[in-house]
């Protein structure tokens, strides 16, 4: 499910929720609102358990969702007393609702990228060039960089002495599922069997893969495998070729799925 729809999902339900509250007699206004909140978080929750979406992703949906009961609540006391609203509750009210439009912009650029205009603007580039602002890069980031670059030269180098030869099919189609087939062959055209061939799906940005696809082998040198992309956005799809425990092949291409 989208980060996005459960977002402003969870928010509509806030408001739902807290107007249905009003019918309930003796229900106070604090008490409404904390059950409007709590209910689709409790909810979310569920939804989460069995996708994890990331600490992120989780503790934004529920800072938006306090959020939009505390502000609830402000307001209707506020109007029970029958009193104008102070500029200070009118510049939290604001920042609440800045937090949430800045958080929804973040959850967009992270999972489909910057909006092609937008990242022309903003990235520069030459005129009629097309500018990727999703990619993060084959190298993991973090305090062992060095030591990851060097194993990035070196496991191209190993490639290169290699001389596989790879074919993939399937990837390039619309759609949120993939047929797959992977044909790899020697330097002399011969099959290369006895692979175990596995596709790794990551977001831009981060390193834990979000799903991993074990393809079959049905012929020598010839592999299949159904790929489902979980979400919208943009994906990275890194195929990994190895024998007896030993990675001999890494590719990684980007995907868009809307």
């Amino acid at each position: 499910m989208s980060t996005l729809l459960t977002l402003f999902g969870g928010l509509a339900a806030v408001l739902v929720l807290y107007a249905l509250g009003g019918f309930i007699p003796g229900l106070s206004p604090r008490l409404r609102a904390g059950l409007a909140s709590l209910i689709p978080l409790l909810g979310y929750f569920g939804l989460a358990a069995g996708r994890w979406p990331g600490l992120d992703v989780v503790a934004i949906h529920i800072s938006v969702f306090l959020a939009a009961g505390y502000v609830l609540n402000a307001t209707r006391g506020l109007r029970r007393r029958g009193t104008r609203l102070h500029w200070a509750p009118r510049l939290l009210i604001a920042f609440f609702v800045g937090v949430v439009v800045l958080n929804a912009g973040l959850l967009y650029v992270s999972t489909r990228g910057l909006p092609s205009p937008f990242a022309g603007w903003w990235l520069g580039g030459k005129a009629g060039s097309t500018v990727h602002s999703g990619f993060s890069g084959v190298v993991a980031h973090g305090q062992d960089a060095a030591k990851a670059v060097s194993s990035e030269l070196a496991q191209t180098h190993h490639e290169s002495e290699l001389g596989w030869r790879v074919e993939l099919e399937g990837l390039d189609v619309e759609g949120p599922s993939r047929a797959l087939r992977v044909r790899v062959r020697d330097r002399t055209g011969l099959p290369v069997d006895r692979i175990e061939a596995e596709f790794w799906l990551l977001r831009p940005g981060t390193a834990r893969a979000a799903n991993a696809l074990a393809l079959s082998a049905v012929n020598p040198g010839e592999y299949v495998g159904v790929l489902e992309l979980p979400a919208a956005g943009r994906w990275l799809a890194e195929l990994r070729l190895t024998r007896a425990g030993v990675l001999h092949y890494r590719d990684t291409r980007e995907l868009v799925v809307q």
